[in-house]
């Protein structure tokens, strides 16, 4: 009886377990919603602590960038964060620095991801004709005050225009072995077409150093009459004040190639700290704050903040709920069509696109452009 009475004092006075987290900085109110007064009169970490005393949360918001550099940096110096929210993990994998995700995630929360998301895995399109035809006539209508279609080939988010353009011509990254295609006939095809949207006049004036944040601004303010934007747009309206009529409709394609939405889809993932004595704590903690994170009162309070899609079904209803409008996206969330992250060349490519694009802009041959970039990735 003393024996157990003495095992148990000590579990009680036992030290709570720090989880060092790195979040990504999605806009001006992440560092709030985690770490200010966001949610309830409270925060993340302190609403976490308080239904989880027995775990510290040492969590840092970092600016997207920024982020690639202090996780690279904290690897090699041996201090990699417990718990990392970002969009690639393939090198990570490669290296074995990542748990696998049975060790920590529980098996509730693990049922309740969309299977698109687990998997990586499309909606109607319109004939590219007709896009070059309004883009015409926008041109004709306003004088060349309104630019007609933007396009984003930035270091930002010019992966994301090679994916739109290429999956809507029954093209993309990889074929249908999963194997690295991005000199084929088709990608050649839609990258020509959508350079050729800018040599005919049809875009914002500077693709390459424009931003989806500058071309969102420009729609705000009225002189961008089409974007292809994120799920966030509206909130990215509201919150600026303009007062344009919008509405959304389905990504241009090219005849009989409708292959749909692009999911951009970060991750939080846990890293593997073989000197921490009880390995199974450690993983329970992880748990516990991914279980927390997730469950529908926090999570949809997250994803309705930043105007996200979620991740989980048990989310649904709720945001439904509370916005109806949000019914049209969720309506997607299972056909969306994923960069191909698992893959340990992935940095490179999605570099590698990017600078096909800006040279392209500037005169280069495509095809031979996208052929120096197989060749690169495939060796």
């Amino acid at each position: 009886m003393f024996a157990q009475g003495a095992k148990e004092a000590s579990a009680s006075t036992q030290e709570p377990i720090v989880l060092d987290v790195l979040i990504a900085q999605y806009g001006p109110k992440t560092s709030n919603w985690f770490l200010g007064d966001g949610i309830n009169g409270s925060n993340f970490v302190k609403m976490f602590e308080a239904a989880n005393p027995d775990i510290k949360l040492n969590l840092e918001v970092v600016s997207w960038n920024d982020m690639y550099t202090v996780v690279s940096t904290r690897i090699t110096n041996n201090n990699a964060p417990d718990i990392l929210n970002l969009d690639t993990f393939a090198d990570y994998v490669s290296d074995d620095l990542l748990l696998p995700v049975s060790d920590y995630c529980p098996d509730e929360l693990y049922k309740d991801f969309f299977p698109s998301f687990i998997a990586q895995s499309v909606i109607d399109g319109t004939v590219w004709a007709e896009l070059e035809d309004a883009c015409q006539a926008i041109l004709d209508y306003y004088g060349g005050e309104v630019y007609p279609w933007g396009i984003d080939m930035t270091t930002d988010e010019g992966q994301a225009a090679f994916s739109y353009y290429t999956w809507n011509n029954d093209g993309g990254f990889v074929d249908a072995d999963g194997n690295w295609a991005l000199n084929s006939d088709k990608n050649v095809e839609a990258v020509k077409f959508a350079i050729g949207l800018y040599q005919k006049g049809y875009t914002n004036p500077s693709p390459a150093t424009q931003t989806r944040y500058d071309i969102q601004d420009m729609f705000a303010a009225g002189k961008m009459a089409m974007v292809i934007a994120p799920n966030q747009l509206p909130t990215y309206l509201f919150d600026k004040g303009s007062k344009v009529n919008f509405k959304t409709t389905v990504i241009p394609c090219n005849e009989g190639a409708a292959n749909g939405s692009t999911g951009i889809m970060d991750r939080v993932m846990a890293f593997r700290d073989d000197s921490y004595p009880d390995q199974a704590r450690r993983n329970a903690a992880i748990g516990k704050f991914l279980s927390f994170f997730y469950s529908k009162e926090v999570y949809t309070g997250w994803v309705s903040m930043e105007g996200f899609l979620p991740a989980v079904s048990s989310a649904v209803a709720d945001l439904a709920a509370a916005d109806p409008s949000f019914s049209a996206w969720l309506a997607v969330l299972d056909s969306c069509q994923f960069y191909p992250t698992a893959k340990a060349e992935w940095n490179d490519v999605k570099q590698g696109v990017i600078k096909v694009e800006q040279n392209a802009l500037q005169g280069g041959d495509v095809k031979a452009l996208l052929d120096e970039l197989q060749a690169k990735v495939s060796k």
